[in-house]
């Protein structure tokens, strides 16, 4: 997160936090409140979601997107779209009207479209900055070594959205977006999209959405091995912080995780220079960039 964009990143999950808590307090769903916070984060060009998202090495923008349902278990993602502007309204959709969880490419936007979704060019979704972005990296001489990618700097940011929330029905929820890491090869999925690894909810133990370097996040399982410490017994902020000492032990990995439970308990841990988040309950709201656990 450059110095430049720190204000823009609290700003965007502020705007975000302000539309899902409008679902919560008109008594909407856990679930509809995640999906209108992280319909904010992708239209914001700060992120690494929607418009603006990182390029790959074909100088496109390929998203991937998961919600869950921790009431019923049901989810629903989609991975390497091109012409989804907001690809966590497909996931919706897949979740909430179709016997499937995931769908990719091709297949996910004619599901989407098919569902009332409108597409898009994904000349729409490229922003200048990310055309340089991309350039000067593919200049450099990490651009050659296909095992030191951008994905694996953790100075460059990953700003995959997510979001966690609590109904008054007592039901948690998550949601996670992406567009990626910077030159990625196309067809590349991340952890984001993939149900346990960069997004889980089982009201029996908690929501989890997780950002960060994907391919050690996948090998963890990392979001489901969160929520089963919480079925364990353990707190949220417990859990947030173990999974990124997990993280960063087991595999040298790097990110951040976001941890809610039914109980209303939660956590925010990461072992990046930083990392923008933002919580609302019905006691207090809080937000800021600044929060490393190691």
């Amino acid at each position: 997160m450059p110095d430049d964009m720190v204000e823009a990143h609290i700003n965007g999950v502020r705007n975000a936090l302000a539309a899902g808590w409008n679902v919560l307090a008109r008594g909407g769903a856990a679930l509809d409140a995640i999906e209108e916070a992280v319909v904010i984060m992708e239209d914001d060009d700060t992120f690494d979601a929607g418009r603006g998202s990182f390029l790959n090495r074909d100088g496109k923008v390929q998203l991937d997107a998961l919600m869950m349902d921790g009431s019923t278990l049901r989810a629903g993602g989609v991975g390497c779209v091109e012409r989804l502007r907001n690809p966590v309204r497909a996931a919706r959709k897949i979740l909430s009207e179709s016997p499937h969880v995931y769908f990719v490419a091709e297949g996910a936007e004619r599901f989407a479209a098919e569902h009332g979704i409108a597409l898009c060019r994904n000349e729409e979704l490229v922003i200048a900055r990310e055309v340089e972005r991309l350039r000067e990296y593919q200049q450099s001489k990490d651009a050659n070594d296909l095992f030191a990618p951008a994905v694996h700097n953790a100075a460059i940011s990953h700003d995959t959205v997510g979001a966690v929330a609590l109904d008054s029905a007592g039901n948690i929820a998550a949601a996670t977006s992406t567009g990626g890491t910077l030159n990625k090869a196309p067809g590349r999925l991340g952890d984001s999209s993939l149900i346990g690894c960069g997004c889980y909810a089982d009201n029996e133990s908690a929501a989890v959405s997780t950002t960060g370097w994907g391919e050690p996040i996948m090998k963890l399982v990392l979001a489901k091995w969160t929520a089963d410490r919480v079925l364990a017994g353990n707190l949220p902020e417990w859990a947030a912080q173990e999974a990124m000492n997990y993280l960063k032990q087991r595999l040298n990995g790097h990110g951040g995780i976001i941890v809610l439970n039914a109980q209303g308990q939660f956590g925010i841990a990461h072992n990046t220079p930083r990392m923008a988040w933002a919580v609302k309950t019905v006691q207090k709201e809080d937000a800021g960039v600044e929060r490393p656990t190691q």
